[in-house]
C-alpha cells in the first residue's frame, strides 16, 4: 500500500502534478524522495505546511512521524485569500 502525496497551489506548480503515490516511511523521507523527483519542490517545502491525514506535522517532527500505507500527505504552501 502506498502513501498519497497531494500538492496544492505552488507545490502543484513546482511538481507538475496534483497527486502522486509514494512509498511509506518517515514524513521527512517521503518528502525527500519527492524532492528527488521534483527538485523545484525543495523551495516550497521550506515554507509549506505539511498535513498527514489532515493533521499538521511540524518541521521538527517529520523525522519521527511515519506516513503509513493508505495515508495522505498534503503539501500546502502559504497562499492568500479570504
Amino acid at each position: 500500500m502506498t502513501v498519497m502525496l497531494r500538492y496544492w497551489a505552488a507545490a502543484a506548480a513546482a511538481t507538475g502534478v496534483d497527486v502522486e503515490e509514494a512509498a511509506p516511511g518517515a514524513v521527512a523521507s517521503v518528502l525527500a524522495d519527492a524532492v528527488l523527483r521534483h527538485p523545484d519542490l525543495a523551495r516550497i517545502l521550506d515554507v509549506a505546511s505539511v498535513l498527514l491525514d489532515g493533521v499538521p506535522v511540524r518541521a521538527g517532527a517529520r523525522e519521527e512521524t511515519r506516513a503509513e500505507g493508505g495515508s495522505t500527505l498534503e503539501v500546502l504552501p502559504p497562499f492568500a485569500g479570504g
